[in-house]
């Protein structure tokens, strides 16, 4: 297996010589092929549906080719303190994948906020870093590129690579 792992690699960056390559594939040991991760997408699909089930907010579409940095629009200013490191924040949330324009996980639906701690961790770094300084009451949008989500690994229904969409409501700030 190995020598077929390392004639698949040599036929694809090539060797120091042909005979090294003609070697190896000449070995008649089976072949695993896997597939390359996913790049990120260039550009996100039309969210759907929108409007979304009663009672959630819209996900503004994104346009364009995501960029790889966190975006943070603010669609409804909160009112108060804004948020920071250390407090435990009460939100509602809707998540939507970049790549296919669907929700793939809402708090709102379940009628049940979601509580964490602001900065430890306990979220994807997209959340840790785009929610600070957001205040009660304000709904915001964030745009989180995979080095911010869930990277290469991907979780669950979420891809490899995947730009998240999220819209963020903040019920609670202690």
């Amino acid at each position: 297996m190995i020598g077929g792992l390392v004639a698949l690699v040599l036929a694809l960056v090539g060797g120091s010589d042909n005979n090294s390559v003609a070697t190896a594939q000449s070995t008649p040991t089976p072949t695993t092929t896997s597939s390359a991760t996913p790049a990120a997408p260039t550009s996100c699909a039309a969210i759907s549906p929108n409007p979304p089930a009663a009672g959630e907010p819209t996900v503004p579409p994104v346009t364009g080719k995501p960029t790889g940095a966190l975006v943070v629009k603010d669609i409804k200013l909160g009112k108060g303190a804004a948020a920071k490191s250390g407090q435990t924040l009460t939100v509602n949330y809707v998540g939507v994948s970049c790549s296919t324009g669907k929700a793939f996980d809402a708090s709102y639906p379940r009628k049940q906020p979601f509580s964490f701690t602001l900065g430890k961790g306990q979220v994807i770094q997209g959340w840790d870093q785009g929610l600070v300084g957001m205040k009660v009451g304000g709904r915001r949008e964030l745009v989180i590129p995979a080095a911010l989500g869930y990277g290469a690994a991907g979780s669950g229904s979420i891809k490899p690579n995947e730009t998240l969409i999220f819209v963020v409501d903040l019920v609670s700030a202690k």
